[in-house]
């Protein structure tokens, strides 16, 4: 667990996506990817946080920047970091950019959009 919640400056930029069954979970898994490879920032495991799995803690606490990418309004990825105990993270939530559950498939323009958004976040 991160020790006070605090993120030190020298690692890398994290991006966790919900990646969930949904067609936003889709986009945001997919944006991810593209964040990675177009070396944005490096995507991460979720499911490592939520298993409180003790290097992907590690390393997530040594990141530069975190970003959180939330398919919908139930934030499983912000409850998740919160709930590892990380306090200081962007939060990137589709609906914000009208993306909405069960209405967005994964087109190139959705996935073009969170890609976007997520990277001036992380600038």
């Amino acid at each position: 667990m991160a020790e006070n919640g605090n993120v030190c400056k020298g690692g890398p930029k994290l991006i966790f996506a919900c990646s969930g069954a949904a067609d936003v979970g889709q986009i945001t898994d997919l944006a991810a990817r593209k964040l990675d490879k177009d070396g944005v920032g490096k995507m991460f495991c979720m499911a490592g946080i939520g298993g409180r799995v003790n290097a992907i803690l590690k390393i997530t606490e040594s990141a530069q920047k975190i970003l959180a990418i939330d398919g919908c309004p139930l934030n499983c990825v912000k409850n998740s970091l919160k709930n590892a105990g990380f306090n200081e993270f962007e939060c990137l939530q589709l609906s914000d950019l009208g993306i909405e559950k069960g209405k967005s498939p994964p087109t190139e323009e959705n996935i073009a959009a969170v890609v976007k958004k997520a990277a001036e976040i992380l600038e």
